[in-house]
């Protein structure tokens, strides 16, 4: 059976993006490109929510006819072309980006039974609205957090209003040069 695994970059307070949805305050560097990379290795599926799939749907594709493409960008750019991608979003009525499936209603359901089929995990990549909708459903497995050196006072969070206490078990972590530390954690059921 594959998991679904959140996999966000959050700020030592718990945001997601700061008060204007900006990410500007993610050191991202070939280090952290590199654990990306390892990241997107155990993907069957990614995940998205409506605002970071619409962003990913305007940046990727034209990736392929960029000349100056970096090499990850390229490489990156044909794996989410290809890739089978699910949407989450009550308000959207289609996706037209090559392979991709919307879930409008029925969230639990269909997630559970893309749970079951065979493969590697589902991976909600950011999307706080979408993860947090699946984390009060139940359904996230894993969480595996890029915790940043920064504090942001504000902005979107997935787990500030969460409801129940969610106990979680340490499965991995490690520190980047950038002060970074990503942690993998597993839900305690």
């Amino acid at each position: 059976m594959r998991k679904l695994v959140l996999f966000m970059h959050v700020s030592l307070d718990g945001y997601a993006s700061d008060s204007n949805g900006g990410l500007d305050w993610i050191p991202y560097n070939e280090e952290l490109e590199k654990y990306a990379e390892e990241v997107v290795a155990e993907v069957g599926s990614p995940v998205y929510g409506r605002t970071t799939y619409r962003m990913m749907e305007s940046h990727w594709p034209a990736m392929l006819d960029n000349p100056n493409a970096s090499t990850h960008d390229m490489e990156h750019a044909k794996w989410v072309q290809d890739v089978k991608k699910i949407v989450i979003s009550s308000t959207m009525d289609k996706v037209e980006w090559n392979n991709t499936t919307l879930i409008k209603d029925n969230i639990a359901e269909e997630i559970k039974a893309l749970k079951e089929q065979p493969g590697k995990n589902l991976v909600i990549f950011g999307s706080p609205g979408a993860a947090k909708t699946l984390l009060e459903l139940g359904l996230i497995d894993e969480f595996l957090l890029t915790i940043c050196p920064v504090i942001l006072g504000s902005g979107k969070t997935v787990f500030h209003g969460a409801g129940e206490k969610i106990r979680l078990k340490l499965l991995s972590s490690r520190t980047f040069n950038s002060g970074i530390i990503a942690a993998r954690y597993e839900l305690v059921k």
